[in-house]
């Protein structure tokens, strides 16, 4: 080592050293008793769970705060020439105290959230917002990334790729901006996040209060007694009398299909719709408005006519404009097959003699009895045949193991923060431990709405760090002793978040940030690529089996399942598209845009967009879309269906080479799946696929034309 690089090391351990004494007070409580004092000592570094403390958080967060503060100071006065060693690579090493601590808080509070890690997320939101402010909107920090970016000179191809990531990173950030725009823009991100923290608890006491709860048994009928027995559960949990059928996160409910009393089902489709427009502490309507006008105002600063533009500036499809070529290309055949859908189900009810016009908390109910008479298909059927566990081991854990060849067991001396979640170690197929796979599938009222994917520990050849990633769901809890038997939709969505763990779990490169930083409209391709293996003929077979019998699925009743996979497709893509349409327009408005109001918006936004099919509400109502306004998909919802081209289109690549194969697997895994952000997606895609993609596979899958 140079002498140099050994001062500059000193000066480091000064400068942090000296900034201790300068603390804040809740930093100042931090010390080697705080389990985030050092890295976890567990395997993989697993986060100590049995030791951390809802009062652990904050002193370890603010201490991270300060801790990086004072080592981007170092870097950015460091009076050595920028390189990459002193610059770059300094500033990923940077921050490894706050990371440590934020990707647990992160995921404990989505996932198992109480008031005080709520007051803790309040408390700290601002502060992390102004942190990372004063790191990308540094200027004798950004003059030495931007010199090091105009040289490019000694470095591989990962190194130059990590330089244009970071480059890129501060730059739409803000850091070219003038210092009066740096200041004012300082002051919309605290207000985002401030008012973005006030959505996420709004909403989830939205959710929680918007539960359907009743005392009559008789209004639950054509639910099943496990199902009934379920309800009764979780309305002792909740402390109430009777009944309790908990809100999930999108507009329709899964239970809406089951019930036979109209009413109860208009009750809960009203109480899904409406949950956070009720007023008082739950109502997020002026909270989205206010976001999306400090979003506008941001995105102008630097130049741009909206907070679309902005944010899809470094995503694969780059305009807006693109964005919404492909979504209004689909919105004709969809809304064209959901109309015919329609017509299919007022017949239907028509003969029975109803007496109504469909409406939105009759669809499933109806179209459920159209699927059993065109197709003979009855959901009760097939429920049997998917049972959580064996869809999980014998299923999705299956079909990773025939494809890469890895392993799984399960790990039950890993502490966990919740006594549902499990934690299973993965093995690669050279026999090396690979990561460790956390899921927690079940509904509680602590739990953020949907499912999701991130990682407590991310892979990084310079950390020495493997994946520690998890998956989380909101499937029903069965009652205790009962099946954990659920809908195909899950088993699905089960598949569908392992793509995203597996993706995280590949990763095969240096640094930390090209481990992540994946654009949203490419996050969604191996996720939802993983999705088409449930479906594989040695898959299915071995884990769709019945819970009491183990035995296969019926031939006869498979037959019936694929031909009925384009059935409702039409009201499925419909529903999906008027929610990323909506994400579009809102992101779209000018910063000279006045504030919204969220319903008139909507309405219009829908009339414009050509998607106001009544009987075909959006997967989610503006007021309760989490993944735009707290979720990171900003802009982005659009990113499922630019992912679902991608992925059809992969999956045909698969099945025009031999299907579900080790080669075709470790070919996928080693030139898309390992490569983090390390490369350029467009051409590392195009170089597997050796070609550009199309949107056929996605219109034959939808069952929107006709398959080749």
């Amino acid at each position: 080592m140079s002498e140099r690089g050994t001062l500059h090391i000193k000066a480091v351990v000064w400068v942090i050293a000296a900034a201790c004494a300068a603390m804040p007070a809740a930093a100042q409580q931090f010390g080697p008793d705080n389990p985030f004092y050092v890295a976890s000592t567990l395997p993989f570094q697993a986060p100590p769970f049995d030791k951390i403390k809802d009062t652990d958080y904050q002193p370890a967060i603010e201490a991270g705060i300060a801790q990086q503060r004072q080592e981007i100071e170092a870097i950015a006065n460091n009076p050595a020439a920028p390189d990459f060693a002193n610059t770059i690579l300094a500033y990923e090493k940077s921050g490894q105290l706050l990371r440590r601590v934020r990707t647990v808080f992160n995921g404990v509070t989505q996932a198992d959230t109480n008031p005080a890690l709520q007051a803790v997320d309040k408390a700290e939101a601002p502060k992390l917002s102004a942190a990372e402010d004063a790191i990308v909107l540094n200027p004798k920090l950004f003059a030495r990334v931007q010199a090091i970016h105009g040289k490019r000179e000694h470095v591989d191809a990962q190194q130059k790729r990590l330089v244009e990531v970071t480059y890129d990173h501060f730059v739409h950030a803000g850091a070219n901006l003038a210092e009066a725009d740096k200041t004012r823009l300082k002051e919309i991100n605290g207000q985002i996040s401030v008012l973005t923290n006030a959505f996420k608890d709004r909403l989830l006491a939205a959710t929680k209060a918007g539960g359907f709860v009743t005392t009559d048994r008789a209004s639950l009928a054509g639910l099943t007694d496990g199902q009934i027995a379920a309800a009764a559960q979780a309305a002792k949990r909740s402390g109430q009398p009777g009944y309790l059928i908990q809100l999930q996160n999108t507009t329709q409910q899964p239970v809406l299909q089951m019930l036979t009393d109209r009413d109860t089902r208009k009750a809960i489709f009203e109480n899904s719709w409406n949950r956070t427009e009720r007023g008082g502490d739950t109502d997020t309507r002026d909270t989205i408005a206010q976001i999306a006008k400090l979003r506008a105002e941001r995105a102008k600063l630097p130049g741009f006519p909206s907070f679309a533009a902005w944010k899809i500036e470094d995503q694969m499809a780059k305009t807006p404009d693109a964005a919404l070529k492909l979504m209004d290309a689909l919105v004709g055949p969809a809304t064209a097959k959901a109309t015919g859908e329609a017509k299919d189900i007022q017949s239907l009810i028509d003969s029975q003699g109803g007496g109504f016009k469909l409406a939105a908390y009759d669809w499933e109910f109806y179209a459920d009895q159209v699927r059993k008479a065109k197709y003979d298909l009855d959901e009760a059927q097939v429920r049997p045949y998917f049972e959580l566990n064996t869809v999980l081991k014998d299923g999705v854990f299956y079909a990773a193991t025939l494809l890469y060849g890895i392993t799984f067991k399960e790990r039950t001396d890993i502490p966990v923060y919740n006594p549902d979640v499990r934690v299973f170690e993965v093995t690669d197929a050279d026999g090396k431990p690979l990561a460790l796979f956390y899921c927690d599938y079940f509904k509680r009222d602590s739990k953020g709405g949907g499912a999701w994917t991130s990682s407590f520990v991310s892979a990084s050849k310079l950390m020495g760090t493997k994946p520690v990633v998890y998956n989380v769901a909101n499937f029903q809890k069965p009652a205790p002793g009962e099946p954990a038997l659920i809908s195909e939709g899950d088993v699905r969505t089960m598949f569908h978040e392992f793509g995203h763990a597996l993706h995280a779990m590949f990763a095969s490169v240096d640094y930390p940030d090209l481990s992540g930083n994946i654009p949203r409209d490419f996050v969604e391709m191996p996720s939802q690529f993983n999705e088409h293996w449930r479906d594989d003929p040695q898959v299915f077979a071995h884990y769709a089996r019945h819970y009491k019998t183990g035995a296969p699925m019926p031939a006869e009743l498979v037959a019936k399942m694929h031909r009925a996979e384009g059935f409702n497709q039409g009201y499925a893509l419909t529903e999906e598209l008027t929610a990323a349409e909506l994400d579009m327009q809102w992101h779209l408005l000018p910063a000279d845009a006045p504030v919204q109001s969220p319903d008139a918006f909507e309405a219009a936004a829908l009339k414009k967009t050509k998607l106001t099919l009544d009987a075909v509400p959006p997967r989610y109502r503006s007021t309760y879309f989490q993944h735009i306004w707290s979720g990171g998909y900003s802009a982005g919802y659009y990113a499922y269906l630019w992912s679902e081209m991608l992925d059809d289109d992969a999956y045909g690549w698969f099945t025009q080479h031999g299907g579900l194969t080790r080669a075709n697997g470790d070919r996928f895994r080693a030139m898309v799946l390992s490569k983090g952000s390390s490369e350029d997606f467009e051409p590392m895609y195009e170089k597997w696929r050796d070609g550009k993609p199309t949107i056929d596979g996605l219109l034959q899958e939808r069952g929107l034309v006709e398959s080749k």
